[in-house]
């Protein structure tokens, strides 16, 4: 297994993680928030599993599927975690259409949308750089 799919694994492991978190005793607020930041529900459960999901599958198929996985998928978390940054509502979870632009303090703004940004932008380099390299 080369080192694409084994990120490809390793990206499916954290979002299955990710998955479970709503779930594990002392990790959510009285509000319902994980680490007090992040408001997960049903929706975002399903397409952190339908992530991680995606990744497995790809990384037990073949590399060429990893790489087309963390193209797609770096590029849509990515974008999603910008969008979030400067609206305060991100489109995969559909919440700028439901909030639309929120007026929300820029330190929450930065530590809600770093994961999809550090993961987005950690799968656009696999997909686009490292598989050039590794091909």
């Amino acid at each position: 297994m080369n080192n694409i799919r084994l990120f490809a694994l390793a990206y499916a492991l954290a979002l299955g993680l990710v998955t479970t978190l709503n779930y594990i005793p002392g990790l959510t607020d009285a509000d319902g928030r994980v680490f007090g930041i992040f408001a997960l529900d049903v929706y975002d459960d399903l397409l952190h599993f339908g992530s991680a999901a995606w990744a497995g599958i790809a990384a037990w198929l073949s590399t060429r599927a990893c790489i087309v996985y963390f193209k797609v998928f770096g590029t849509l978390y990515l974008l999603d975690g910008l969008l979030g940054l400067a609206t305060g509502s991100g489109y995969l979870d559909l919440a700028i259409l439901v909030y639309g632009v929120q007026a929300l303090p820029l330190q929450f703004k930065v530590l809600a949308n770093f994961p999809h940004i550090a993961l987005g932008g950690f799968a656009v380099f696999i997909g686009f750089v490292l598989a050039r390299r590794e091909a």
